[in-house]
């Protein structure tokens, strides 16, 4: 997909990994609109970068999520790209797990996600076809200790998106999935039931803009699942 421009809706853009997505793909002259919480950090960004749109919205509440989708498509009068970046992590043994937080983590990473989805594929099928790319976790790839409720929800959102990839490919949809490594980010600090050592370990990961090539390499190549290649190469070592 030439990007020039393309309209680009991001979701968690406030910060990380959407953040660093937002200026690559204004850099590559698509048209970004910005959603998350955060109103005064997306309205900064979005005067930033040429042709932004600031979109705040609540990713927990379903009904912010579509009008998320429908304002930018009729801002824009189109929407090319959805990346559904927002996100959250947690930390947690399985048998401490709380169940409250578990069920608003599926929530967030996983049923918004759909909604946004279900939002966008009507506005994509009527102007001939799309993009959308959802982001994962490379942990999915793995079995980590402590992080069995924030895989599986990732898991959960690997099969929601590959199915939909062979649904929608007749309409032109193109769905992909993205697994990250650790990334320098506050996502750690902001994971439920994170310490202080697990958040700090996250400085250690790539940085944001590592990740979000990643998506930008998804949009462009069409790819089903893109890596990053310290996951990628976990993979290897297993196979062999």
């Amino acid at each position: 997909m030439n990007l020039s421009g393309k309209v680009v809706l991001i979701t968690g853009a406030s910060g990380g990994i959407g953040l660093a997505a937002a200026r690559l793909f204004a850099a590559q002259g698509a048209r970004v609109a910005l959603a998350a919480r955060s109103a005064e950090r997306l309205q900064a960004l979005a005067e930033e970068l040429p042709g932004a749109l600031a979109v705040p919205t609540d990713m927990l509440d379903d009904a912010a999520v579509r009008r998320m989708v429908t304002g930018t498509h009729r801002h824009y009068g189109q929407l090319d790209v959805l990346v559904n970046n927002a996100g959250r992590g947690m930390h947690v043994p399985v048998e401490q797990a709380s169940l409250e937080d578990y069920r608003q983590l599926l929530d967030l990473n996983v049923v918004s996600v759909l909604n946004a989805m279900q939002a966008a594929i009507p506005l994509m099928r009527q102007q001939g076809g799309g993009a959308i790319v959802n982001v994962s976790s490379g942990t999915t790839k793995m079995l980590i200790p402590g992080l069995a409720p924030y895989s599986s929800s990732k898991h959960a959102l690997n099969n929601l998106s590959l199915v939909a990839r062979a649904e929608l490919a007749p309409d032109g949809i193109v769905v992909s999935v993205v697994h990250p490594g650790m990334t320098d980010t506050d996502f750690g600090r902001n994971s439920v039931s994170a310490t202080p050592e697990r958040a700090g370990s996250y400085r250690q990961g790539d940085p944001p803009e590592y990740a979000a090539g990643l998506i930008l390499e998804a949009v462009q190549t069409g790819a089903a699942e893109v890596y990053a290649a310290s996951v990628q190469a976990r993979l290897d070592r297993a196979s062999v």
